[in-house]
């Protein structure tokens, strides 16, 4: 639950606040028709979500790359049309529904990009071999829902500070929230640019490995450029000038300070929830299972011998065998339910390397992507299962041979 909470935060918490400022800037500067086109796009861009999440988990019709560089190009281009024509209108003081669209074409591509990973969650757990009706199914949907559920919090109440703010200010920071969020679009575009080899260079490859070893940075940036907006309204919250004329006016000014400390509040409780599961939260869900240790078996000539009264017990084994480098190259058993047949494979795979394989309950994981293994598929080929190694089965004995496990000792280094 815990992962697919932290994975919905990531995806989500840029685009959520960024369409709660645009929303709000929108209605201030250009009037409640501003904000309604911004809708039309927000709601635009969660139609077309729902599309490509649909087909690129039924079909093979979408090259993801492509469409993350059109969807990036169009952001960019929309952005510089909003600060163009939002300049326009200080200068003419006239006001033209080309910036309302503009934003609304953000909105859109940032939803377009954001949702789609996110939308597709149910069916990805279900392909990992959980139930519909599992509980693990139901906890993995649950944390993608509280994500979900945080940033549209988080947006809302965006949206209901930006309102209280002059929107001078809040177009400044939400223009150079908006910068922030491009500069990490460009490297994403540089570096689907650079993995097709359409671009090459020491010092692309640089930018691309730092945007991409710090991709959290910016997510820090646009959070503490928007959360300007609530700390400079509670300040002012508590140093009221507004005149006021009679106790009825005084008691609504002070109703409206009251709500605006109230959102205030709010944006600043959700941003801290979002970098707390960005860092304390990931660092929990993702801490490494410790491994049951490996257990004894007899070595005969150049095989190691597995007695079936050591592993029928449907539990996971893990067996090892040291090499002349010191390498202690690990390999799993398991008896499959239902059947007399044995699972037998490395306790590594082509996907997640080492990290081996931990049993919880009846079930097998993978200590990395806690991938759930079918039992009955451990020994083939495919997905995260363990690598498959040479193995025979001999007078109530499974047999390895040392040379098979030699041949995978580059996996454990």
């Amino acid at each position: 639950m815990l992962q697919y909470l932290i994975n919905t935060s990531q995806l989500t918490i840029v685009a959520a606040v960024l369409t709660g400022m645009l929303l709000g800037y929108m209605q201030r500067v250009y009037s409640m028709r501003g904000q309604k086109v911004v809708l039309i796009g927000a709601v635009v861009g969660i139609v077309l979500a729902i599309v490509m999440a649909w087909m690129k988990n039924k079909t093979k019709l979408i090259d993801t790359g492509y469409w993350n560089i059109i969807t990036f190009s169009v952001t960019l281009v929309a952005l510089l049309a909003l600060i163009v024509l939002d300049a326009i209108r200080r200068l003419r003081n006239k006001q033209s529904i080309a910036a309302p669209v503009a934003a609304a074409v953000i909105v859109c591509a940032l939803l377009f990009y954001a949702l789609p990973d996110v939308l597709a969650y149910p069916y990805t757990i279900a392909l990992s071999g959980f139930a519909v009706f599992s509980t693990d199914f139901i906890y993995r949907v649950i944390g993608m829902i509280l994500g979900l559920i945080l940033a549209a919090v988080a947006g809302t109440a965006v949206y209901k500070v930006c309102l209280s703010l002059e929107p001078g200010l809040t177009g400044v920071l939400l223009k150079l929230a908006l910068i922030v969020n491009s500069i990490q679009q460009i490297s994403k575009v540089l570096n689907l640019l650079r993995a097709k080899r359409i671009i090459r260079g020491h010092f692309v490859f640089q930018i691309v490995r730092f945007t991409s070893n710090h991709s959290n940075l910016f997510i820090y940036a646009v959070l503490i450029v928007a959360l300007v907006i609530p700390v400079l309204l509670w300040a002012r919250s508590f140093h009221v000038n507004e005149t006021y004329e009679n106790a009825a006016q005084h008691r609504k000014i002070r109703a409206k300070w009251r709500s605006t400390r109230r959102w205030s509040s709010a944006v600043i409780i959700c941003f801290v929830l979002v970098v707390l599961n960005l860092t304390a939260v990931n660092a929990y869900a993702n801490r490494a299972v410790e491994l049951s240790p490996t257990e004894e078996c007899e070595l005969i000539g150049d095989s190691l011998y597995v007695p079936f009264e050591q592993v029928e017990d449907g539990n996971l084994h893990r067996f090892a065998y040291t090499t002349e480098n010191g390498v202690a190259v690990r390999f799993i058993v398991i008896k499959k339910p239902n059947s007399s047949a044995y699972g037998v494979g490395l306790d590594a795979c082509d996907i997640c390397g080492e990290t081996g394989y931990y049993q919880r309950g009846s079930q097998v994981v993978c200590n990395r992507c806690d991938v759930v293994m079918n039992i009955n598929t451990i020994g083939f080929k495919g997905g995260c299962n363990p690598k498959v190694i040479d193995y025979s089965i001999e007078d109530g004995f499974i047999i390895v041979p040392i040379s098979t496990l030699i041949e995978h000792e580059s996996d454990f280094k």
